[in-house]
């Protein structure tokens, strides 16, 4: 099976289409298959050889847009165990922890392989990704999406069946990805496997998560200031001159912290802030 893939669509190809309504159907093609919705059927060998973007039509006269899926549209339809980093959140986190071609990324845990899956897309051939999933069920799930998006394994990634606390590691990553329910238990760990200068970046659900992180990193005196956020999407309605926030959004699904490594025998600096309006200064 593919999933990436240019030119005209081929066999193995995983296609989406489109109807009039904007609900999206999903599958592989394979020649002298057939494709079957409440709207009729289709002939895969109708499909193949044609250019992304034709229009195909059923045999009951319903018309489709086909298009290979976009990374989006695959990892929202793909099979889940554990809950997905979604798209907006891992966009954000390879683009702010800079994961650049060739870089050696350090990932806990694997989950249902979205995140693993851009990832891969951003280190290249030449990058190395090592993910840890202790549980079996969402081992096996993170392999199989990972693997049916690109169409076969990744030389680059090793997916690794345990705890990421079980490893051993010698400063010889640059970016460290935890999304796991207790990161601050990995604070440690993180100061052995990042080089200086590698960015450590945790992404959990709830702010009682975010704050046991943040003190954590900053107790330990070998970690930057954290930064952290969230990200809000919002899609619009645009129908003639009637442009308008839709009523409903993706809003939050989880905290992104990040900080980076120092040097050894170095201390953080950390930030003054000025105390807020109505502080009263004890030395007054």
């Amino acid at each position: 099976m593919r999933t990436l893939g240019r030119g005209p669509l081929q066999s193995g190809d995983r296609v989406q289409l489109t109807d009039e309504k904007g609900k999206m159907y999903s599958f592989y093609l394979s020649a002298g298959g057939q494709w079957h919705s409440h709207k009729g059927w289709i002939n895969h060998n109708d499909i193949i050889g044609l250019d992304e973007g034709s229009t195909v039509q059923s045999n009951s006269g319903t018309k489709y847009q086909v298009l290979r899926p976009l990374y989006n549209d695959y990892v929202l339809s793909m099979p889940r165990g554990a809950t997905i980093v979604y798209p907006k959140d891992s966009a954000i986190i390879v683009g702010f922890t800079d994961v650049f071609p060739g870089a050696r990324v350090l990932e806990a845990g694997a989950g249902s392989g979205s995140l693993s899956i851009a990832l891969l897309r951003a280190i290249g051939k030449s990058g190395v990704l090592v993910s840890y999933e202790e549980r079996a069920e969402f081992f096996e799930n993170a392999r199989e999406n990972v693997r049916n998006y690109f169409g076969e394994h990744q030389s680059m990634w090793q997916l690794i069946n345990s705890r990421i606390q079980d490893g051993e590691f010698n400063n010889d990553f640059d970016r460290l990805i935890l999304d796991m329910l207790a990161p601050w238990e990995c604070v440690e760990l993180a100061d052995k496997a990042l080089k200086p200068g590698g960015v450590i970046c945790c992404y959990v659900a709830t702010t009682t998560q975010l704050s046991k992180i943040a003190e954590a990193l900053k107790d330990s005196k070998r970690f930057s200031e954290p930064e952290s956020f969230e990200t809000l999407l919002r899609p619009w309605h645009h129908e003639g001159l009637a442009v308008r926030p839709m009523h409903s959004m993706n809003a939050h699904t989880g905290f992104i912290l990040i900080s980076r490594r120092l040097a050894p025998n170095t201390e953080p600096i950390r930030r003054k802030r000025r105390p807020s309006k109505g502080v009263i200064d004890d030395a007054s």
